[in-house]
């Protein structure tokens, strides 16, 4: 059984102040949890349905429930079987030796969830976010990364700051619809990829420091579709960088 003392602390886990303070998170879903925990991100405690589910859990740190008591937990339209709160672990150092995604104001849980997937499957270990970009503790995000969340660095920075710093000896490449075709730019191995607000691409600020401009181009006939979703573009600008690596 759940005491009032434990939903209290897993529902205050829905906002971010709260997830600041506690410095914890939570995840939903077998797979998510057993990512998570293979990852070496501290348990905090376990509520599952089944018992079975989990064998490298020490017993003190799981709680087993009813499903319905899963029901008056979850954040998801469907419960799972299994809720988990994780510590929220220490930052470290951005690696500048490497490719970086920095987002400019991303607001929707699904799509930064899907970015940090992508950037799980590209072989991104540094993901850069503005604050002003949504929490990638959210429990909504945590469950778009399916598990990729522990395999990715997010760093919340003053992204105007870090970009000034960086773009010294750093390409500094954003995404516009007025830029250089991508598939013929000539991209190299590492520097920051900038991806802009679902609803208004990269800032203006932001925009003068992005050093190289590119763009997706687009082949449809009426050519009038205003955009692609960020995370549609993200994994399509990923994928060219990626490619011209091996070719």
């Amino acid at each position: 059984m759940v005491s009032k003392n434990q939903k209290k602390l897993i529902k205050s886990l829905a906002q971010k102040k709260y997830r600041k303070q506690h410095q914890l998170f939570v995840a939903e879903g077998v797979k998510v949890i057993r990512e998570l925990l293979d990852a070496g991100i501290q348990l905090h405690t376990l509520y599952t349905s089944n018992d079975q589910l989990f064998d490298n859990v020490a017993a003190n740190k799981q709680i087993i429930v009813s499903d319905t008591d899963l029901k008056q937990l979850t954040f998801l339209t469907t419960s799972q079987k299994a809720l988990a709160i994780f510590e929220i672990p220490d930052s470290k150092e951005i690696d500048e030796e490497q490719l970086i995604v920095a987002l400019d104001d991303v607001r929707d849980p699904g799509n930064l969830g899907t970015i940090i997937r992508l950037c799980d499957w590209f072989g991104i270990e540094q993901l850069v976010c503005s604050k002003a970009t949504v929490d990638c503790y959210n429990p909504k995000v945590i469950q778009a990364t399916m598990g990729s969340i522990s395999r990715v660095e997010i760093s919340y920075v003053d992204l105007a700051l870090f970009l000034k710093e960086k773009s010294a000896s750093n390409p500094v490449f954003g995404t516009f619809m007025e830029g250089d075709n991508l598939y013929k730019t000539t991209l190299p191995k590492k520097g920051i990829i900038v991806m802009g607000n679902e609803a208004n691409g990269i800032s203006e600020t932001i925009a003068s420091l992005v050093t190289n401009k590119i763009t997706i181009p687009r082949f449809g006939k009426s050519q009038v579709t205003e955009s692609l979703n960020v995370a549609m573009a993200t994994s399509i600008i990923l994928s060219e960088f990626k490619r011209s690596i091996i070719s």
